[in-house]
């Protein structure tokens, strides 16, 4: 693994040097885009809207559109922006983790100490676990702030993104059910479903099928065979076999 961001966690007035390695990776399938003709690989482009041309990734700049002109923002205006915030993760409050909800939750990442940070990344990480909380605060990745939570993840520290309120679209616009009559037998049957399939969280059972499944048919392309063409239609319940279908399920 390679560290994508390097600095510090501010825990009070104790600096502690740590990295930031990426927890996640893809486990759909890398397809490249290809002409169907030749099957010769499809390349982007940067190029001048004016002239067409193709431009070096040197001559490239960022900017932005304000009172139809362009303002253009080197790296330094992105680190004067907030300096602190480009080398410090400051650690400004402590919550529970069951008061966020999974709505705000983003990506999350690794966090190893360096040199000289083991023995104050051993007492945040033991204390955080002590206390039940995780450290919530913000720093600036890649030009871009991110509010994060840092909290204890097999004997590490694992940084968690979360979301800002602004970024949670309204739910304004959406046709959402009003208060919809349910007969008794209808919920208990519900809760006896519910309870019947219940178990404990094991993410080890479940792994990426679809993948699988489509590698599957991309070794018989390989080999001249041709796949056959599952269709599946799906039938939506009705109010009126609701219970006959809960009944069915609970068979």
């Amino acid at each position: 693994m390679r560290a994508i961001w390097t600095g510090a966690i501010g825990f009070g007035l104790v600096n502690i040097p740590v990295k930031i390695y990426s927890a996640v990776q893809s486990s759909s399938l890398d397809l490249d885009m290809l002409d169907r003709k030749d099957k010769s690989n499809i390349r982007y482009k940067r190029v001048n809207e004016s002239t067409g041309k193709e431009v070096k990734w040197e001559n490239i700049v960022k900017g932005y559109l304000l009172k139809d002109k362009y303002v253009i923002l080197e790296d330094t205006d992105f680190e004067e922006a907030s300096p602190e915030k480009n080398k410090m993760i400051n650690l400004h409050s402590f919550v529970k983790m069951d008061e966020i909800d999974s709505i705000y939750f983003d990506t999350p990442y690794y966090l190893e100490p360096q040199k000289g940070g083991t023995k104050a990344y051993q007492l945040l990480l033991k204390a955080l676990d002590k206390s039940k909380t995780a450290g919530l605060g913000s720093f600036v990745m890649r030009n871009v702030e991110h509010l994060v939570i840092v909290k204890p993840y097999e004997n590490m520290l694992l940084l968690n993104k979360i979301r800002f309120e602004e970024e949670i679209r309204s739910t304004d616009d959406l046709t959402l059910p009003g208060s919809t009559r349910l007969k008794k037998e209808e919920m208990d049957m519900a809760l006896q479903l519910i309870k019947q399939h219940s178990q404990p969280f094991d993410i080890s059972k479940y792994k990426n099928e679809y993948t699988s499944e489509l590698l599957k048919i991309i070794k018989q392309k390989a080999k001249g065979k041709h796949t056959s063409i599952r269709r599946m239609k799906v039938e939506n319940t009705k109010s009126t076999d609701l219970l006959n279908k809960l009944k069915a399920s609970l068979a």
